[in-house]
């Protein structure tokens, strides 16, 4: 399934992610700003975690045809994100996340949102998925409001690697 490997928005192109990106991976993930959203709790994830992270990423790709993606200003080619689907573990129960994570340059631009919507497109259109979860911390507000403006619905609180989290769904319309 090669027709998700790489998408394009109105202003990112995303591509899979792949071992050439730990460097700019490394920026991203370990900037504090980022890292609270993705490990609370935790201080930034080391070298170690993120390279164990972005081979569970790698070897997602490989097991489903489908994964997170390096995000990219059209324009410039910098990195100014990633995200997309994967699988998790919610309570025992498989489901498929829409996540994202945005450089902290670039939030407020409605980017987050952008690749929101394009992972319901991948996911409703190209994987026939009947349907996705998004989460989040109760505090970040921001990310509760992508979801909502992306066509996710509040569905509950559940607790998640030991913390309170939000949990929105997203269902196709077939």
């Amino acid at each position: 399934m090669t027709g998700v490997e790489r998408i394009e928005t109105a202003r990112m192109v995303a591509e899979r992610l792949r071992p050439r990106h730990r460097d700019e991976l490394s920026t991203l993930l370990g900037d504090p700003r980022v890292a609270v959203t993705l490990w609370p709790g935790e201080s930034p994830p080391n070298e170690a975690q993120l390279l164990h992270s972005l081979a569970d990423k790698l070897d997602h790709w490989e097991h489903y045809g489908f994964g997170l993606w390096l995000l990219r200003d059209r324009d410039t080619g910098a990195v100014v994100g990633r995200g997309g689907l994967q699988h998790t573990d919610i309570g025992g129960h498989e489901e498929i996340e829409a996540g994202w994570a945005i450089a902290p340059e670039r939030w407020g631009e409605g980017l987050a949102t952008e690749l929101a919507r394009a992972c319901t497109g991948v996911a409703f259109g190209p994987l026939e998925l009947g349907q996705i979860v998004a989460f989040t911390l109760p505090t970040n507000l921001a990310s509760r409001r992508v979801m909502e403006k992306s066509g996710f619905a509040y569905e509950r609180e559940l607790t998640y690697k030991g913390l309170s989290h939000m949990l929105y769904r997203a269902a196709s319309y077939r």
